[in-house]
């Protein structure tokens, strides 16, 4: 078995409830964002496009380093990440700039909000949350959702 089953099989033993299930397909994608969010806000250069908006070096160094976690597990899987990574990065930049130096806030709240919920559905799962036994988990849980929509598609990752 692939390593990237092996990870979604122990994933899944805490997530087999549907509320706790539906919970995570909330949260997981905010929780993400916001922790990009709170790398951006490091002071750094910048690389700026007129569509994209733009990233700073370290949080792009930190999507690359994410992006060759998720390439160990699978190519399909790392391509589509480093996608969906860098639209929550344009996101990330448009509440900076809407927001300016109060955006921190907007991530802090929903980091907060987010991980009460994740822990409510825990609750009502009777399991602890994965990341618990092992902080890699905190990277699969949003391949653990990309993987249903993948199997849902009928495309193999």
């Amino acid at each position: 078995m692939r390593k990237v089953d092996l990870l979604f099989a122990e994933y899944s033993k805490s997530h087999r409830n549907a509320t706790n299930k539906f919970i995570h397909w909330i949260c997981v994608p905010l929780i993400f964002w916001t922790i990009l969010g709170f790398i951006a806000l490091i002071p750094a250069p910048h690389f700026c496009s007129s569509y994209f908006g733009c990233i700073s070096i370290v949080s792009l160094i930190t999507v690359l380093l994410i992006t060759l976690f998720y390439l160990r597990l699978s190519l399909l899987i790392s391509g589509i990440m480093i996608f969906m990574m860098l639209i929550m990065e344009h996101f990330i930049y448009l509440t900076n700039i809407h927001f300016g130096k109060q955006s921190w806030m907007i991530y802090l709240a929903v980091f907060i909000i987010t991980w009460i919920f994740q822990f409510i559905g825990h609750k009502i799962e009777g399991k602890r949350p994965s990341f618990l036994k092992d902080l890699q988990f905190l990277l699969v849980g949003p391949i653990w959702l990309l993987s249903f929509i993948l199997k849902k598609t009928g495309i193999r990752y």
